[in-house]
């Protein structure tokens, strides 16, 4: 039974992709900053009879978290063979390239949408390694591509909304994704940047018009990528639902 390990799973596309993986006869290490609301969720799913889950404590943007998560299922498995950084907030709108606070906007997303994804990737890349076929999946966005953002067809439908802080955290994580993918080509990890779509959850206020459903399927597509399928690459269905790969 493969192992997978989800963080901001108590929820939204995160508590989706942990029922899919489970139905699919994975284990799932639903990975939870408040525990109370991980444990609802826990329950949730057992309620609904996948039994193969547990929660887990983890504040991304907290070394201390991310150490006493990893020691926590280091305990428990020798491997984990799916990671998936699915924890990432906005970091409030709106997000003016002039205005927005560095303190309070800046510092704070890119705590989590990019340097938790740093400290959780590092702590459980040794699980990860144990693994026949690990795979590592960045739940990103298509709002972080550079190369449509520069394409003024494309960015004048987005920009009005301002959205410099989130927008620039995603393209950070995904330039980590390639230089991860990269230093680990000659392995048997298979590493992709997934944006899920437009999905209506509680980081967008319910404003999204995709379903979980769909966007969970996104995400679990890329966990199950065979020996031969694509290691750094960028994905959005919802942009290009023909090949979906995107340009970053």
């Amino acid at each position: 039974m493969k192992k997978a390990f989800i963080t901001g799973a108590n929820k939204g596309i995160g508590l989706e992709t942990a029922r899919q993986l489970l139905q699919k006869g994975h284990y799932v290490y639903l990975g939870s900053r408040n525990l109370e609301k991980g444990t609802e969720a826990v329950k949730q799913l057992k309620s609904d009879g996948l039994a193969n889950v547990e929660v887990i404590r983890i504040d991304v943007s907290n070394d201390d978290s991310v150490k006493n998560a990893r020691l926590e299922i280091g305990k428990k498995t020798e491997a984990i063979d799916i990671l998936i950084n699915n924890a990432g907030i906005t970091g409030g709108m709106p997000q003016s390239a002039i205005e927005a606070s560095i303190e309070k906007q800046f510092k704070v997303a890119y705590e989590t949408n990019v340097f938790g994804v740093v400290r959780v990737t590092q702590a459980f890349i040794d699980l990860l390694k144990n693994s026949p076929e690990p795979r590592i999946v960045m739940v990103s966005s298509s709002q972080g591509s550079i190369t449509l953002h520069s394409d003024t067809a494309y960015n004048y439908k987005y920009y009005d909304y301002k959205g410099a802080v989130y927008l620039s955290s995603k393209s950070a994580l995904n330039m980590y994704t390639v230089n991860l993918a990269y230093e680990l080509r000659d392995t048997k990890f298979k590493i992709n940047a997934v944006s899920p779509g437009f999905t209506k959850t509680g980081l967008n206020n319910n404003q999204g018009t995709g379903t979980v459903e769909d966007a969970a399927k996104r995400i679990v597509k890329y966990t199950l990528i065979d020996n031969d399928g694509d290691t750094g690459k960028f994905f959005c269905e919802e942009t290009n639902p023909e090949g979906g790969e995107i340009p970053w």
